[in-house]
């Protein structure tokens, strides 16, 4: 059975005169202490203040009974942005919601923890293997492209769960340039306008950007081998069979070259 929990995550809000006629982008669905945030249907639901502003959004996200959020690929990047970010800081997990994908031999879960802690040690190895190359590109760029040192993008992981993928940041500028860049659409833009500093090209180069991976891989996020980690942009535009594949964890070798390709986009014609 299935409640609209509108009242319970806007209970504070009275809606004015001026929202009278003013209907939400999105259809609220409680189930199972999960919130479902779907595509406006035919069923309008009044106009909640919350869901235009972040800030708001946070605090009813707060003291709602909500233990996660899945959000329908349908409403888009920028939405999925907004609410990824408002989870985030409410401390409530969100996932995109995703087709079970083809059915398949559960694999046993011996053999997946065995397999985690594998990547867990290799990941740990790794890490402490690389950290002096690891601080000496922190104090490089602290000393000639002075700002934030990790690009913290969302990307969609297993069963559809968005997280934070970190990497080494490459350029002058801060992520939100890099957003309005990748907005810019399939435009080739050159290594100037995207503001790619001379270290940036040099880290590019040997793929030194992706060394923060590591540190998704111990979060449990990511894998040591798996499918390609794939952006919000590339995860909407996925039709309900390839979005399947969404469940399986995402690997750090695949997704050693996502900068390379994610300007073309790399996905099956059939896919869109």
């Amino acid at each position: 059975m299935t409640t609209s929990i509108i009242s319970t995550l806007d209970d504070r809000y009275t809606a004015g005169q001026q929202h009278k006629d003013r209907y939400s982008y999105c259809t609220l669905v409680w189930r199972r202490n999960q919130l479902l945030v779907k595509p406006a249907g035919q069923i309008k639901q009044p106009y909640i203040a919350s869901l235009d502003d972040e800030q708001s959004l946070v605090e009813c996200l707060k003291h709602s009974p909500v233990n996660l959020v899945r959000i329908d690929p349908k409403l888009g990047e920028a939405r999925l942005n907004f609410w990824a970010n408002a989870c985030e800081k409410a401390s409530k997990p969100i996932y995109l919601r995703v087709p079970s994908g083809q059915k398949r031999k559960p694999q046993s879960l011996i053999l997946r923890q065995l397999k985690r802690m594998v990547d867990w040690i290799v990941a740990l190895v790794f890490l402490v293997a690389m950290s002096p190359l690891m601080l000496g590109l922190v104090w490089l760029m602290r000393l000639y492209s002075p700002g934030q040192i990790l690009e913290q993008e969302w990307r969609v992981g297993e069963r559809g769960r968005l997280f934070r993928m970190f990497k080494f940041r490459t350029t002058a500028i801060d992520q939100k340039t890099h957003l309005n860049v990748r907005e810019a659409g399939y435009v080739e833009l050159s290594e100037d306008e995207q503001g790619i500093t001379i270290l940036g090209r040099w880290m590019q180069r040997y793929g030194f950007q992706n060394l923060p991976l590591l540190l998704n891989v111990l979060r449990g996020e990511m894998s040591l081998s798996g499918p390609r980690c794939l952006t919000l942009t590339e995860a909407v535009q996925l039709n309900s069979e390839r979005q399947g594949q969404l469940n399986k964890l995402p690997g750090i070798i695949d997704s050693w070259q996502v900068e390379a390709e994610s300007q073309l986009l790399p996905l099956d014609s059939q896919a869109l």
